[in-house]
């Protein structure tokens, strides 16, 4: 498993999201992670895939995701071709008063050890979680 890549592309829309949840429930299990850990990534997973769908809109009408598998973590990548993040106009929900958007990148924070952003307008958006084994 060191260092093994599984790559998926999903149609942009939210019915195959539970495709891509499954995926990193079984991906994350061969990696050796637990029950709760696995509830986590497939959740960020989950989150990723929804902002991929609702705001990665492209030609291709596609994403993909990328696990990437090694002996300490497993790094997901969720990649789509849309307009790209802006992550400086990104504001932490207000847990008291919420609103219905905005808590997919809070609860991927929240839930997995890292989480970066990388978006432009040319490549769209790449969501990189990583969880570690403990």
């Amino acid at each position: 498993m060191n260092n093994d890549v599984i790559t998926i592309k999903l149609p942009s829309k939210a019915e195959y999201v539970s495709i891509a949840r499954l995926a990193a429930s079984v991906i994350s299990n061969t990696v050796g992670f637990d029950i709760e850990d696995i509830d986590d990534i497939k959740v960020a997973v989950g989150e990723a895939c929804n902002n991929a769908v609702l705001h990665g809109k492209n030609e291709e009408e596609v994403y993909e995701i990328a696990f990437k598998l090694s002996d300490e973590k497993i790094h997901i990548e969720v990649k789509d071709n849309g307009i790209g993040f802006d992550e400086e106009k990104y504001e932490e929900p207000d847990l008291d008063n919420l609103k219905g958007n905005g808590l997919g990148i809070y609860i991927m924070k929240s839930l997995m050890d890292e989480v970066d952003i990388i978006a432009n307008d040319k490549d769209g958006t790449t969501l990189k979680l990583v969880k570690y084994l403990e």
